[in-house]
């Protein structure tokens, strides 16, 4: 989030045209997208996250960004972004930055005091007697650190101070509605307990510790780079898993061993009327058989192909005949 997009988008004036929408409307969807907005000033919500926040529908919200461009407070940039790289990502226009702003207004005001403009002197009230020191172009003193003196007057300059200060890039609220658009299904309380999150964070950080990227751009590529690691593990963790013996272990889905369903398979091939149904072609017995096992392996085929298996010997309950 950029503080000085969201100041910028509390001040701004905003021009009411007729017959366009209202200046709250306005407003509340510029707010938004200043809360998006990276230190360049820039920002690519998606239309559904516009909506959401807004609780406008889509409609209004393209209507709205339309007159804000227009207006001249929003451009687009004419990048992309997104996962489908079709998402729009705007630019606010006339954001200025406090140092920057700060800048700009000592100068005026340093230029002014050189004119010894007698309106402008301490002799009629009208600068605060402090400011004949410090030259500084906010309105109220400045004084350097965090003084109790001065209270929360220079609260402008200290909030740079804290966006420059801050601990962690990482939101876990706006993770986790990044994930949930990404997939609903995942737990996202369970994702973040597993035992490879910080392993996976720290990856992560080092990876894009090069790049110059906004909190919510790093915020939206950790939820990809979460969901790749979570099917990674639960790749790896199924390879793992030890492969069931063939020598006569008992199936748990089909209640029928192995080596049971080998005996079937080659009986079912020879069946008369079974193989004259299933068999394809100038299939061999062998070559039906072993379709035949693979299919029965499966608790569906086997109950669809029970009235067969019965005639070859199956007897429920207890797979082979006595």
């Amino acid at each position: 989030m950029s503080l000085d997009a969201t100041v910028w988008a509390w001040r701004v004036e905003l021009p009411q045209i007729k017959g366009g929408s209202k200046k709250p409307m306005k407003r509340l969807v510029l707010l938004s997208l200043a809360d998006r907005a990276g230190e360049d000033h820039c920002c690519y919500p998606s239309v559904s996250r516009l909506s959401k926040d807004t609780g406008m529908d889509r409609k209004t919200i393209f209507k709205v960004i339309a007159e804000l461009i227009e207006d001249g407070l929003i451009e687009d940039s004419g990048k992309r972004e997104g996962s489908t790289k079709q998402v729009i990502v705007y630019r606010l226009k006339g954001v200025t930055g406090r140092e920057e702003a700060g800048e700009i207004k000592n100068k005026q005001y340093q230029k002014r005091d050189s004119s010894k403009d007698e309106n402008n002197s301490t002799k009629n009230g009208t600068v605060p007697k402090t400011e004949q020191y410090h030259f500084s172009g906010q309105r109220v003193p400045f004084f350097r650190g965090n003084s109790t003196k001065n209270g929360t007057q220079n609260l402008s300059m200290n909030l740079s101070l804290e966006s420059k200060n801050k601990k962690s890039w990482l939101c876990l609220k706006k993770l986790r509605e990044e994930i949930f658009l990404s997939d609903k299904s995942v737990d996202f309380d369970q994702l973040v307990m597993e035992s490879w999150y910080h392993r996976e964070l720290r990856a992560f950080e080092l990876n894009n510790a090069s790049k110059n990227l906004c909190d919510d751009l790093l915020i939206f590529h950790f939820a990809d780079w979460l969901l790749n690691a979570k099917a990674k593990y639960e790749r790896r963790q199924k390879a793992s898993q030890p492969a069931k013996s063939f020598s006569g272990e008992q199936n748990n889905s089909t209640g029928l061993s192995q080596k049971q369903i080998a005996v079937f398979a080659d009986k079912l091939s020879k069946h008369p009327e079974f193989s004259s149904k299933y068999a394809e072609g100038n299939e061999s017995y062998e070559q039906l058989a072993a379709r035949i096992a693979v299919k029965l392996a499966d608790p569906v085929h086997q109950q669809k192909w029970m009235p067969y298996l019965i005639q070859v010997g199956f007897q429920k309950g207890k797979g082979a005949a006595a």
